[in-house]
């Protein structure tokens, strides 16, 4: 480490994430874009490419069958121009959260049999659906699934494309959908020209096919490592540098084209939840479209209806959040049992996964929300978040009995039931996790160092971004400091004064900052008149050009009291 040369603040956080020695800092820090794998080393890749070079030779009408949040649209687009460019007859399919439910439906191809399509790739699913598989096959479809997600009881009969398929040791697991596709759509490129080394045109649309794979990375928050940390680190790049003509009208929209430079939490928080709202509003093919366009008027008009479907969005979510919470607190015991398991009648299905992630991250526990349907012999339809503390697709495996159907993977899953049997999954799914949580679990959060206020400026923060991208595995680092007084009051900010934002003192130091999602702590901060000590992350906030440090609060307590107060 002490070779690297890196500023202490630095080496302290990399230490804490287990990089100690020098060519792994380096490693970490270049992500250089020679160091992705060989795309015929992910499982499945050569014989799909294979498969799909015949097709397009052959001239047989494909379809991508993609999924509808924002890694399945960006990985949708991804093969879809690819194939498009190659000179493949090809269309896309992305099923309506609302009507069509999740993955590969039966009905869906049995209609685009009807329309003589003749191979279908599923993006981003797929990959627990051997019944739909057979369906396929019965109909005379090829079927290439390439996905990420976990395996059910049994493997789909068709070409398969994933990670950690069994029997092969791919040494990265993390890929997300759109990474897949990513790496199948280089490899058919490299088909298509009969070696490695691709066209100059093949070659501009994979580098700009990098910007819609982060994009799709971040957005499923899969581990920022390995990888996933170099498809992202080139991909924000390419984003402001070479953007498709969609891309660049929604970072218009958004204003990130006024940056000199993105980062993840630009996707994270601008990009990510406006193709996301397209799928939760069950109009996910106007994502694809965006990204596949090559009209300017046509992506123009489609950035602002997205723009205008994500503050949609917004509003169900916040009307479900509240009902939830309140659910919550008045119905159970969220700071005892040890999961929440929420229904509401008609709590609209498109956002009731970012509500559970919400529940769970204020609670400290597993959380469910599930939607009911109010009429007889409708199933529950609902999303879970594992809040980091258990395995969820284990815990709702323990209490399949319980389910219609299930699937997802550790932090995230889908459930169906029966409205009759949500009292019986309730006490089962606690039961479970109860089984796998200590009952004195307290959610903590990870110091990386302490860190006073008067360390901060510019040049120290450029620093600690030097460990971007950030992400899962890879959080922005968290500091904290003592001792620190309201050199004003706190006040409340943004729409429905749902986050907060205060001037902070240590010492002779002084730092503005602003809590996202926290504006309950407004009251009980301005009450206290007494030192308090922060958990924080530093950032750059750029607004017109004009650039400072502030501070994002994680969490806060009253100087001098013990973290098991």
């Amino acid at each position: 480490m002490r070779q690297s040369r890196l500023p202490a603040v630095v080496a302290q956080v990399l230490i804490r994430r287990g990089v100690f020695h020098s060519e792994d800092v380096q490693r970490f820090l270049e992500s250089r874009l020679t160091m992705l794998r060989d795309p015929e080393d992910l499982p499945g890749v050569p014989a799909a490419a294979d498969q799909i070079h015949q097709a397009i030779l052959d001239r047989k009408s494909i379809v991508i069958y993609g999924d509808y949040d924002a890694d399945g649209i960006t990985g949708t687009a991804i093969l879809f121009n690819g194939l498009k460019l190659l000179g493949a007859d090809v269309s896309y399919f992305v099923p309506n959260r609302l009507e069509d439910g999740y993955g590969l439906n039966c009905d869906s191809i049995r209609k685009l049999a009807t329309r003589g399509k003749q191979m279908v790739i599923s993006v981003d699913c797929g990959i627990a659906s051997p019944v739909e598989a057979d369906l396929c096959k019965e109909l005379g479809l090829e079927l290439i699934v390439t996905d990420h997600h976990q395996f059910g009881d049994r493997l789909p009969d068709a070409t398969l494309v994933h990670p950690r398929l069994p029997g092969t040791q791919y040494p990265f697991a993390g890929l997300c959908g759109a990474g897949v596709a990513f790496k199948l759509a280089w490899s058919v490129c490299q088909r298509a020209c009969g070696a490695k080394k691709v066209t100059e045109r093949l070659r501009s649309y994979l580098m700009q096919s990098l910007a819609v794979a982060a994009i799709g990375t971040v957005a499923d928050v899969v581990p920022m490592l390995d990888e996933n940390r170099i498809l992202v680190h080139h991909g924000l790049r390419s984003l402001l540098s070479n953007p498709s003509i969609g891309m660049r009208e929604l970072l218009k929209i958004t204003k990130l084209d006024q940056k000199s430079a993105l980062s993840s939490e630009d996707i994270a928080f601008m990009l990510a939840p406006r193709l996301n709202a397209t799928g939760r509003l069950g109009q996910a093919q106007l994502g694809v479209e965006l990204l596949t366009t090559d009209n300017p008027v046509r992506a123009a008009a489609l950035a602002e209806y997205i723009d205008g479907l994500n503050g949609s969005r917004q509003t169900l979510e916040r009307s479900v959040y509240l009902a939830a919470d309140k659910q919550a607190k008045s119905e159970f015991d969220p700071d005892q049992d040890p999961a929440l398991v929420l229904s509401g009648v008609d709590w609209h299905k498109g956002v009731i996964g970012v509500v559970a992630g919400r529940i769970a991250e204020k609670y400290g526990r597993p959380t469910i929300i599930l939607s009911l349907d109010g009429a007889a012999g409708k199933p529950a339809i609902g999303s879970a978040r594992s809040g980091g503390m258990v395995d969820l697709h284990a815990m709702l495996g323990e209490c399949d009995e319980h389910l219609i159907t299930y699937g997802g993977h550790a932090a995230a899953a889908g459930v169906t039931l029966d409205e009759s049997s949500l009292d019986r999954f309730r006490e089962a799914f606690c039961e479970a996790v109860s089984q796998n949580v200590p009952s004195d679990y307290e959610a903590e959060i990870s110091i990386d160092a302490e860190a006073s206020f008067s360390l901060w400026n510019l040049e120290t923060v450029k620093q600690v971004e030097m460990l971007e991208p950030f992400g899962d595995s890879n959080p922005r680092p968290i500091f904290c400091a003592s001792g620190v007084s309201l050199k004003e009051p706190a006040r409340k900010m943004g729409g429905g004064d749902r986050h907060l934002t205060v001037n902070l003192v240590q010492q002779n130091s002084a730092m503005r900052a602003v809590a996202f999602g926290a504006g309950q702590w407004c009251e009980e901060l301005n009450e206290l008149n007494a030192p308090i000590d922060v958990a924080y992350r530093p950032v750059i906030n750029e607004f017109r050009g004009y650039r400072k440090v502030e501070i994002q609060i994680v969490d806060w307590r009253p100087s001098g009291q013990r973290a098991s107060d």
